[in-house]
């Protein structure tokens, strides 16, 4: 099992990351949350979950060990796989996970790709022992603090974007942002940036 990479980081993509742990580069699938903290060239630490299948061995990486184990725990449900588990928490950050199975929010799961009205009601019996209580950490994940243009701005840059690119996108997701009030996901504005900067390409 291995529990975490630490090193710089060599390459970011929209979905992965590339750790260089002695001399070997380590790709990662990671979040856009996770993804909007790293930078290329700078040292990362991230949390990882190693996923073995027959054909496959694909590593899992995390900003800190609590959404890696609500990755794990989310995969103890039935129907559940690494990627809808990753998906759940692209959309959700594990607090607002755990406090949407401990108040039985049904809208907040199907808000996550894959999963409709039928499957939530059955997360949220199948989950509901198993998350455990929110720790206290606001409802709507990481919230976008008054420089969100410029932690957006910056992950752009990290991915490889040209300034002008980033600069367009940043541009682009902003009534997103503000329609959301104080509350929008810097994640998912990245997720947003991006589409619409493949959509451009």
């Amino acid at each position: 099992m291995i529990a975490f990479v630490s090193g710089p980081v060599a390459a970011l993509a929209p979905d992965s990351a590339v750790v260089e742990v002695g001399g070997i580069g380590i790709a990662l699938q990671c979040t856009p949350n996770t993804l909007s903290g790293l930078r290329v060239g700078r040292q990362a630490k991230l949390a990882t979950s190693l996923v073995v299948r027959e054909d496959s061995l694909t590593l899992y990486g995390f900003a800190d060990d609590d959404e890696r184990q609500v990755f794990e725990l989310l995969q103890t449900a039935s129907g559940v796989g690494p990627r809808l588990a990753q998906a759940m928490l692209a959309v959700h950050a594990p607090d607002a996970l755990r406090r949407a199975v401990a108040t039985g929010d049904e809208k907040a799961l199907t808000a996550v790709p894959g999963i409709g009205k039928k499957g939530a009601q059955k997360l949220l019996l199948e989950l509901k022992d198993r998350l455990g209580a929110p720790t206290g950490a606001p409802a709507a994940g990481t919230p976008v603090t008054q420089g969100w243009r410029d932690q957006l701005h910056a992950a752009l840059i990290g991915l490889g974007y040209a300034t002008r690119e980033a600069d367009e996108a940043v541009a682009a997701v902003a009534p997103r942002a503000e329609a959301a009030g104080g509350a929008p996901q810097v994640g998912s504005l990245l997720k947003a940036a991006l589409q619409t900067l493949n959509r451009a390409r």
